[in-house]
């Protein structure tokens, strides 16, 4: 038994759970906490990684037919700013989190006054768009072709075989830090609003809350998480092309690991996140015809189909606390009188 393989496979497998948990909590902003409906999560995983990646990339280099936009290699330029370690990793997450975020107020502010299906519409619409742009305007980001010589985090810091672990140990720090902020955002009286408006609109309006404001920001602070799940995401395969963002693998099964894990709970999210990607993934182990990849299509949706017989609100289903204090739910037996 290859030990180092099995380990090897684990922290592959793991890493790629964490950065799809990052954007099951961006998803569970914008459903599980506020009730929008966005199925477009594959235009903020592209823009993303498209930023963090154009902002991290060498040079083109015109021999290999390579063009894209800044001419790349600015870490190099503002080399200064290194201060002799990759600072850039983390300047590029920023900036993945304010693209997607500014794009976020573009499409909130057209559509967060219509009815959710107009969101649906508008955010499907999009997501395609931006694929389609990276595809066909080649000097942007070299078109087709894509980006295939991402940097390492920390560069060559440690050496290739210890690399795995090492960005395990980053995307799961960035995991933690996101979730804190998520979970405090969500008890805090701006989430409260926020839970208020997916249970009644109206009600919540009546009560002198700018329901479209509150929804804005919610659509923004979600797409900022998913700009920087995508930058991750980047940084890990280190090649990017608009093939990577269809729909299916950046959208439908993100909605699933949410629907599974639990819309409306953040350990669910992340819970859904490694049981959709182990099935997805695991399919490749199964003997003989079971090891065809469209069988994982067939197991993704029986197991949808058995939490939503069995478990509708997800395995780790929302939480109803009574008061941030005592974090006490209702039924509980201190909450009798």
């Amino acid at each position: 038994m290859d030990l180092s393989g099995i380990i090897g496979y684990l922290t592959g497998f793991a890493i790629m759970a964490v950065i799809y948990a990052i954007f099951c909590l961006g998803l569970n902003v914008h459903w599980g906490y506020t009730g929008l409906f966005n199925i477009g999560i594959a235009g903020f995983f592209a823009l993303g990684a498209y930023t963090s990646a154009l902002l991290t990339t060498a040079s083109p280099d015109p021999l290999m037919f390579e063009d894209y936009v800044f001419g790349g290699d600015l870490p190099a330029r503002l080399g200064f700013w290194n201060l002799g370690i990759d600072l850039w990793f983390f300047i590029a997450l920023m900036a993945a989190a304010l693209v997607c975020g500014v794009v976020a107020l573009f499409i909130g502010f057209l559509t967060l006054r219509l009815r959710e299906d107009y969101l649906a519409i508008a955010t499907l619409g999009i997501a395609e768009s931006i694929r389609i742009i990276f595809l066909n305007e080649r000097w942007l980001a070299n078109g087709s072709k894509g980006l295939y010589r991402i940097p390492k985090f920390l560069g060559d810091l440690v050496s290739p075989q210890h690399y795995d672990y090492l960005y395990l140990a980053a995307v799961v720090t960035i995991l933690f830090i996101l979730y804190i902020a998520v979970d405090r955002a969500i008890k805090s009286p701006w989430g409260r609003v926020l839970k208020a408006i997916r249970e009644d609109e109206l009600t919540t309006q009546a009560s002198g809350k700018n329901v479209f404001n509150f929804k804005l920001q919610s659509f923004i602070f979600g797409a900022g998480i998913m700009g920087i799940g995508g930058a991750l995401y980047a940084h890990n395969v280190r090649f990017v092309d608009p093939i990577t963002f269809d729909p299916l693998l950046a959208t439908f099964i993100i909605w699933a690991m949410l629907m599974v894990g639990g819309s409306g709970n953040n350990k669910g999210a992340i819970l859904g996140a490694f049981v959709v990607w182990g099935i997805w993934t695991g399919t490749q182990f199964l003997p003989g015809f079971l090891s065809d990849p469209n069988l994982r299509y067939v197991m993704t949706g029986l197991l949808i189909l058995a939490v939503i017989l069995l478990r509708p609100g997800g395995v780790l289903s929302e939480e109803r606390v009574v008061s941030r204090l005592s974090e006490t739910r209702p039924g509980d037996a201190s909450t009798e009188t």
